[in-house]
């Protein structure tokens, strides 16, 4: 099996905060891009009334994982929660103990793999 760890991350956009979302999205989008290369998946989804995002996101492993979370909190934590209201997260993978915690106050699911394969 894969050590890639992997997330759906579900959201809900602040009243009067649309605007803002979507310059921090753009500006979250590059930098990852940039500065991340065991991110392999940074996917962004919107419903069609722009209140409800989704966030996919595949890493290599964790430590590409602890990589991102530093830089999210380094750059972007506090924007990211002026914006957003977090509504459900799900972790796919077997995450080290360091992830686990660093991603506690989020209160994530976790999805343990049990078959299947990763090209």
């Amino acid at each position: 099996m894969s050590t890639n760890i992997s997330w759906l991350l579900a959201l809900n956009v602040k009243e009067g905060q649309f605007d803002n979302f979507k310059k921090l999205m753009g500006e979250m989008v590059d930098f990852v891009n940039q500065n991340e290369p065991g991110t392999f998946n940074y996917e962004w989804f919107l419903s069609d009334d722009e209140k409800t995002c989704h966030i996919y996101e595949r890493y290599k492993d964790s430590p590409a994982v602890m990589k991102h979370l530093k830089g999210f909190g380094e750059n972007f934590a506090e924007r990211f929660m002026g914006c957003l209201d977090p509504i459900g997260f799900t972790v796919y993978g077997n995450p080290a103990a360091d992830v686990k915690e660093a991603l506690a106050a989020f209160a994530p699911a976790y999805m343990s793999p049990a078959l299947g394969f990763a090209r």
